[in-house]
C-alpha cells in the first residue's frame, strides 16, 4: 500500500489548492494508497529560524508530527499558490524549519558535499498562479519551480516534479471542474503504484 503524506500549503481557508489536494488525496485514498494529511495554515509553531544552523530551534508538536509523516511516506504532494514568483513565506518557514541538517540532509565535514536524508522519496508539487504558465516560464525563467524542485525537495534527496496550473483567475467553472478531476487522476495514479 503505498504512502502519501499530502501538504496543502495555502495560508488561507477555502482556496482552490485546497480543492485540488482533496481531490488528489481522496483519489489517491480510494486507489488504495494511505494517506496523512497536512495542512499547514492549521499548525502551530514559530516560521521564523531565528538563529540559523547556529542554535537548536526546538520544534514545535505540529512541526514534529508533519515531519513524520514525510519521512514515513512513499510520495510526498504539495498544493501552494505562487506568489511574487515563488512560494508563501508561511512554506518557506515550514522548510526552514523542519527540512534542518541532521534530519533531511547532512553536511560532509571534509567537503563540500552533503547526504540527501529523505532518499527513496518521490515528491510532486502542484502550485497554482495567476499568471499564465508560459509567460511565468519563459519570463521568470520558472524560478520558483525550479527552486523548490532543486534547491528544497532534491536537495534532500526527493525525486520530484513540480506542476504549474497557470491563469487561475481567468479558468472557468468547467476549467476548474477539469482541473480537479485531473488531480483525482495524479492521486488515483499515485495511490495505485
Amino acid at each position: 500500500m503505498p504512502r502519501i503524506a499530502i501538504l496543502d500549503a495555502h495560508p488561507g481557508a477555502g482556496r482552490f489548492c485546497t480543492a485540488l489536494a482533496d481531490s488528489y488525496a481522496t483519489a489517491a485514498q480510494e486507489a488504495g494508497a494511505d494517506i496523512r494529511r497536512i495542512v499547514l495554515r492549521d499548525m502551530a509553531f514559530d516560521p521564523i529560524l531565528h538563529n540559523g544552523y547556529a542554535q537548536v530551534q526546538p520544534l514545535e508538536p505540529d512541526l514534529e508530527a508533519a515531519f513524520e509523516a514525510i519521512e514515513w511516506c512513499d510520495h510526498f504532494a504539495l498544493f501552494y499558490p505562487t506568489w511574487w514568483g515563488g512560494h508563501p513565506a508561511l512554506l518557506q518557514g515550514f522548510f526552514e524549519r523542519t527540512f534542518l541538517p541532521g534530519t533531511a540532509f547532512k553536511y560532509h565535514e571534509n567537503d563540500p558535499f552533503w547526504d540527501k536524508l529523505l532518499k527513496g522519496r518521490t515528491a510532486e508539487a502542484i502550485t497554482t498562479m495567476d499568471t499564465p504558465a508560459l509567460y511565468y516560464r519563459i519570463m521568470n525563467r520558472n524560478a520558483g519551480p525550479n527552486r523548490m524542485k532543486r534547491t528544497i525537495l532534491e536537495f534532500t534527496g526527493m525525486k520530484a516534479k513540480v506542476r504549474l496550473i497557470g491563469s487561475l483567475r481567468n479558468t472557468s467553472e468547467d476549467q476548474r471542474k477539469a482541473l480537479l478531476k485531473w488531480a483525482g487522476k495524479r492521486g488515483a495514479a499515485k495511490g495505485a503504484s
